[in-house]
């Protein structure tokens, strides 16, 4: 029996037989069902808030009838443009944060990348001492909120003239820090360089594994020098690491609110992401809207930049059918020397940190350090008026262990959420490859990440302020913070899920298929169980970031979903310094302990296992 044909004698696209077999061939194609469905989904959650944005920075809104009392809300303007741009504030509004922005991610860039790379050498191509213990307390740094630094910074130099208690450096040695250590561009640069290696040291450290020994010593033989191996033969093949560690830490540090605005903010020292942040607050959403969509513009600009130079270079192959060996460089009298500054770095970046914020918790008065003002009160006190306003320390303060709550339900939420996601993500990619469904929903993934923390939270505002059909307004709800969390965070988990998709090749499901096994039984045992490994890393990470994230979320937060690092910050604006200290010391705390549980967990349950059951 064939379908009806129409008047024109072709067979009828909406006969019942025509809708059965397509809906046929879609049960049997469910990355088709899943890619349409994540790509609308991502649609609305990616490219839906850029346009609200947009439309926003274009129209005159109600609360720029201050400005401009004869505007029509609702109009399209240039108004924001025209104040951001050309008028005399945009010295403050503009100018002076794209200065600061971008002398400072050149400056934090730099040095990251020459001292990440430095460390990645070591560890990697030669014979240091205690090479598998400082491998592990290298990324340290990186679990930690990048902003510990900055606090540490605060309790070590903090001085009177700028308001507030005095710091360590003051009260021990009776030495002001002038303004300049204390605050502004130079303990910016200082201390987020102290965090940021990481990500140079993690992706140059993999590419150097790579490269074959034998390479390098074929220029040695060939009459090459050290120095120029080094520039012919290694730094072009580590080139795409390198690219790709510049392009992450620059982004990051355009859209990083925490330590510009600890250390800048006291001096006026602005940068876009604090400028944002001060534009909201005064209820000008306008100019942060535009100075957001300039922020996603360096970033693309940048990304597009990077990509042009490595592209140059047709190939950077280190790994081939042939033997791989990788020598260690013998360090000989420079051995110990090179173990102890690398114990020096670690003492600078882990311990010192750390340290002072467990003395700053533990001074009762606040700018005495003496052994004679330690005390317990700020971790266990009940409240007293004449401290801290009368807190209570941390375990009895139920503002924080609410926020602890909060913290550790975005986390496993986030992770929980983003892990699906990336995994429905890569199958849809994977199984759909070459397909325009396919391209597209791996492109509108990755774009997530070209939009700056606190662009991407200005974003969120502009949409989810008001109600959206059914959808309900999401501003100062704790739904708002996973959502972001999960869309920020995609592109690392949907990469993850594409690598692992890569590697179980589509017969093992195909022959579930045949012997009738459904969609979902083959999803729980078969892919998940074969891609447990890379889920686990990239939920994990997910979980860090959630935990120790400020950028991004630092404009969604209200008292009714507050999370620990905007109690930290809150703290902080209020010159409640050992309150501050003692939540960022037990926030750093949970997330090593259970980024530490989770690996030993997955490790146990030996992820990566076929469940044949």
């Amino acid at each position: 029996m064939v379908s009806t044909p129409d008047a024109g004698g072709k067979p009828n696209p909406w006969s019942g037989r025509n809708i059965a077999y397509q809906a046929y061939r879609l049960k049997n194609k469910p990355e088709l069902i899943i890619g349409v469905m994540c790509l609308a989904f991502l649609a609305f959650v990616v490219l839906v808030p850029l346009f609200q944005i947009l439309r926003d920075a274009f129209t005159f809104q109600s609360y720029d009838l201050s400005y401009n009392p004869e505007g029509e809300v609702g109009a399209f303007t240039l108004f924001h443009f025209d104040r951001v741009f050309f008028q005399p504030i945009s010295k403050a509004l503009f100018v002076k944060p794209l200065i600061n922005s971008l002398s400072m991610g050149v400056a934090v860039t730099t040095i990251g990348i020459i001292v990440g790379s430095g460390l990645a050498w070591l560890m990697v191509r030669t014979n240091v001492y205690f090479k598998e213990v400082f491998g592990a307390m290298l990324v340290f740094p990186y679990m930690m909120p990048s902003w510990v630094m900055a606090l540490a910074w605060l309790s070590l130099f903090r001085n009177d003239r700028i308001g507030g208690s005095e710091g360590v450096m003051t009260s021990v040695f009776g030495v002001q820090a002038p303004n300049w250590i204390a605050y502004g561009f130079v303990p910016i640069v200082i201390t987020l360089s102290l965090h940021y290696y990481a990500y140079a040291y993690l992706l140059i450290s993999g590419a150097l594994a790579t490269v074959d020994s034998e390479l390098e010593e074929a220029g040695a033989t060939a009459g090459m020098g050290k120095w120029k191996r080094i520039r012919v033969i290694t730094m072009p093949l580590l080139l795409p690491a390198l690219g790709s560690a510049v392009v992450l830490t620059f982004i990051r540090i355009l859209g990083t609110f925490g330590t510009p605005a600890l250390l800048g903010l006291p001096v006026r020292f602005f940068t876009f992401s604090t400028q944002i942040y001060a534009s909201i607050n005064a209820r000008n959403q306008g100019d942060a809207y535009v100075l957001a969509l300039v922020l996603i513009i360096l970033a693309i600009t940048f990304i597009w930049i990077n990509s042009r130079i490595i592209g140059v270079r047709k190939s950077y192959v280190t790994m081939t059918g042939k033997g791989f060996r990788k020598k260690e460089s013998d360090l000989g009298k420079m051995r110990w020397p090179a173990t102890i500054f690398v114990i020096l770095f670690l003492c600078l970046t882990v311990v010192m940190p750390l340290t002072l914020l467990l003395w700053e918790s533990m001074t009762l008065i606040p700018g005495d350090y003496s052994w004679n003002n330690l005390s317990g009160y700020f971790w266990y006190g009940s409240g007293n008026v004449d401290l801290a306003y009368g807190e209570p320390g941390v375990i009895h303060n139920k503002g924080i262990l609410g926020a602890l709550g909060n913290s550790i339900k975005l986390g496993f939420l986030a992770a929980l959420f983003n892990g699906a996601l990336g995994l429905l993500v890569g199958y849809a990619v994977v199984r759909g490859r070459g397909g325009k469904l396919s391209k597209a929903l791996e492109g509108i993934a990755f774009a997530p990440y070209i939009f700056p923390s606190i662009a991407l939270g200005a974003i969120y505002i502009g949409m989810f302020s008001s109600s959206i059909g059914p959808i309900p307004a999401l501003y100062g709800t704790f739904t708002i913070l996973v959502l972001i969390t999960v869309i920020k965070n995609l592109p690392f988990t949907s990469r993850t899920g594409i690598a692992a998709m890569l590697q179980i090749h589509q017969s093992l499901e195909e022959t579930a298929r045949v012997q009738g096994i459904g969609w979902f039984r083959r999803m729980l045992r078969i892919i998940i169980p074969l891609s447990m490994s890379g889920l686990v890393a990239g939920m994990l990470l997910t979980f860090i970031t959630a935990m120790r994230e400020l950028s991004l979320i630092i404009l969604l937060l209200s008292p009714g979903n507050m999370v620990l690092t905007g109690v930290i910050f809150g703290y902080q604006e209020q010159d409640m310094a050992q309150h501050s200290a003692a939540v960022t010391l037990m926030l750093v705390l949970i997330i090593i302990t259970i980024s530490v549980i989770v690996k030993v967990m997955a490790r146990g349950a030996g992820t990566g296992r076929l469940n044949t059951t």
